[in-house]
């Protein structure tokens, strides 16, 4: 592992931004300053003005390791990761087994200490009949507990009310949902069905997933976590709706906070008759209104965190009728440009994206000593060129799908180099993968 001296960076961090030098010594920001001197032995490197990031944290991809290698693996897509600027991400449990014991998890920490370039950390699943195996986690096994509030893959929908109302009282580890009401889902789908038979068009999606049923189940999930003083994450929020359920202001202070993916900040309900069901999700992607609803809370910290929900499938399961194509994007190759597209046109400033998909993670997850440009710190590091548009081409996607819903867009900026520990892990469109990630140290508990 090579120690830098990286030169004339424009470093974005805390809400600020400062032009200087970083150093980084055995993967670690050993100092930050105007001006630094050189030291034998250390590689430099210039940045040459370009903005200097603290790699992204992704709270929330799908990876489908183990039983779903045919869509995608943890080593095909952490690279896919790196090469888009995150360096840390959160894998879910919904595997084929699904992740319900820790044992399952302990698997896939294992794995991923094999084949990872980027670093990980994982969540343990709830379902109706694993209570008593979340009540022995202690933090530091998972980084949090997912819970299904909604339709899911396998035996992880909670839909029993004494298990949920246990989860949220006794869980000792963040509670993490996925908040869609399925009897109300259900209802829809009979409508729908009923109107079209089994040609239901793709652009119904959003009033089958409706608003109603994000809304419904993100009540009841706050009222639970009220009631028993749970700390809480509502995910892939999707509706103006729910909006109303989250308070502005500093994560730190939150024992309730939501989370929103980049999609819902660039596709919005007249995309579907262009993109099909390659921008079909779950929860839908909705109207215009919920879009420019969601930047703006992204924006004034309604919203505490910017993620992916990465969610790989092939483009044959993809091409199937709207009932049987399944849900999911493959986006941690583009979720950094894209959100930085909104800076672009200025519905997000530089610093917001920076709080919500580098800080904000590492403080709700209690990840040590990462996400920020700080001395001590991981030199885990994102080299944006902000004035260097890239064309998203089929043949440069990392995913193992093969597809990316951005192919043939432009990019304003584009991810130059990421160091991962220090580790310079991508430049310039080439990979080096020599050096593998480590397990995110996530020590946040109930508490």
């Amino acid at each position: 592992m090579s120690d830098w001296l990286i030169r004339n960076a424009v470093m974005v961090n805390e809400g600020r931004r400062a032009t200087g030098d970083l150093r980084v010594r055995r993967g670690r920001i050993e100092a930050i300053a105007p001006l630094l001197e050189a030291r034998a032995g250390e590689r430099e490197f210039d940045a040459a003005g370009r903005w200097l990031l603290p790699g992204m944290i992704d709270d929330q991809v799908h990876f489908r390791e183990p039983g779903l290698e045919h869509k995608a693996t943890i080593a095909t897509e952490s690279r896919a990761a790196v090469a888009g600027g995150v360096t840390s991400f959160m894998d879910m449990p919904n595997n084929k087994p699904p992740a319900l014991t820790l044992d399952a998890v302990r698997w896939k920490y294992q794995r991923a200490s094999q084949v990872s370039p980027a670093n990980y950390a994982f969540y343990i699943g709830a379902s109706n009949d694993n209570l008593e195996e979340l009540k022995r986690l202690r933090a530091g096994d998972a980084c949090g507990i997912k819970v299904f509030m909604g339709a899911s893959t396998g035996n992880m929908l909670v839909d029993d009310p004494g298990t949920l109302d246990g989860i949220f009282r006794q869980a000792p580890l963040l509670v993490v949902t996925h908040c869609e009401d399925s009897p109300t889902i259900e209802a829809n789908l009979a409508a729908e069905r009923a109107r079209y038979g089994d040609a239901i068009p793709l652009e119904r999606h959003p009033y089958i997933r409706s608003r109603e049923a994000c809304l419904k189940s993100s009540l009841l999930a706050t009222g639970l976590a009220r009631r028993h003083d749970a700390r809480l994450h509502i995910l892939h929020i999707s509706t103006e709706d729910e909006l109303a359920l989250f308070e502005p202001g500093p994560i730190e202070s939150k024992r309730i906070t939501a989370e929103t993916c980049v999609h819902f900040l660039r596709f919005d309900a007249r995309d579907y008759a262009r993109m099909g069901n390659r921008i079909k999700c779950n929860p839908a992607i909705k109207l215009e209104s919920d879009r420019v609803a969601i930047t703006r809370a992204v924006l004034e910290g309604r919203i505490d965190v910017l993620a992916t929900d990465h969610a790989p499938h092939t483009l044959a399961e993809k091409a199937l009728p709207y009932e049987q194509a399944p849900s999911g994007l493959p986006l941690v190759q583009d979720v950094l440009q894209a959100a930085l597209e909104c800076v672009r046109e200025g519905t997000l400033t530089l610093e917001s994206v920076v709080q919500r998909a580098c800080h904000a993670p590492a403080l709700l997850f209690g990840v040590r000593e990462r996400g920020f440009l700080r001395e001590g710190y991981h030199a885990d590091l994102v080299l944006v060129d902000p004035a260097r548009p890239e064309l998203r081409r089929t043949e440069d996607v990392r995913s193992k799908c093969g597809w990316s819903p951005f192919e043939g867009t432009t990019f304003g900026s584009t991810v130059a180099a990421t160091w991962v520990n220090g580790h310079l892990a991508w430049h310039e469109g080439k990979l080096d993968d020599s050096v593998l990630g480590q397990a995110l140290e996530c020590t946040r508990g109930r508490a």
